[in-house]
C-alpha cells in the first residue's frame, strides 16, 4: 500500500474546493492500492510527511506568495524531517487572484531542500474556479494516485 499526503489551505474556500477535487481524484474507485490523508495545513505535521509516499500541495496566493499557512506547514516540519525522507513526487495546486507564478516559484524553491521532486505540472486556478478547473485538479489527484500505484514514482 502507498501513502499520499495532501496538505493544503484556503481562507475564501477556493483552494478548499480544489483540494477536494484533487481528494476525489486521488480516492477513485481505479486507485485501490493508496491511502490517502486530506489535511489543512494547520493540522499536518512532520509524522505525516513521514508516513508519506507523494505529496499534493495546495495554497491560495496571497500578495504573490503561498499562504502564511502552508508556509507554516514546510516551516514546521523541514527540520524534523531533514535527512529523514527519500525524495517526495509531488504536485501542487493554487488558487490565484494575480498569475500564481510567485506562489509557485516559492513552493517550488523550498521544495528543493526537502527534497520534494515535482511530478504533475501544477495547476494554477486564475479568479473563479470553475467546473474545468476543478476537472484539472480531479485528474491532478489521479495522477499523483495512479503513478504511485503503479510504481512510476
Amino acid at each position: 500500500m502507498k501513502h499520499l499526503l495532501v496538505v493544503y489551505h484556503t481562507k475564501t474556500g477556493n483552494t478548499g474546493k480544489l483540494a477536494r477535487a484533487v481528494l476525489k481524484g486521488a480516492t477513485t474507485e481505479w486507485v485501490t492500492e493508496v491511502e490517502t490523508r486530506f489535511y489543512s495545513a494547520r493540522e499536518a505535521g512532520p509524522d505525516d510527511l513521514l508516513w508519506a509516499d507523494g505529496l499534493l500541495l495546495g495554497t491560495p496566493e496571497n500578495f504573490g506568495y503561498m499562504s502564511g499557512a502552508l508556509k507554516d506547514f514546510l516551516d514546521r516540519t523541514f527540520y524534523e524531517v531533514e535527512g529523514r525522507i527519500q525524495p517526495l513526487p509531488c504536485a501542487v495546486f493554487i488558487s490565484a487572484g494575480n498569475d500564481g507564478t510567485g506562489a509557485l516559484r516559492a513552493i517550488r524553491r523550498i521544495a528543493n531542500g526537502y527534497p520534494f521532486i515535482e511530478v504533475q505540472e501544477p495547476v494554477i486556478v486564475k479568479g473563479e474556479v470553475t467546473k474545468d478547473d476543478l476537472t484539472r485538479c480531479e485528474e491532478l489527484g489521479l495522477a499523483l494516485a495512479a503513478g504511485l500505484e503503479a510504481g512510476i514514482y
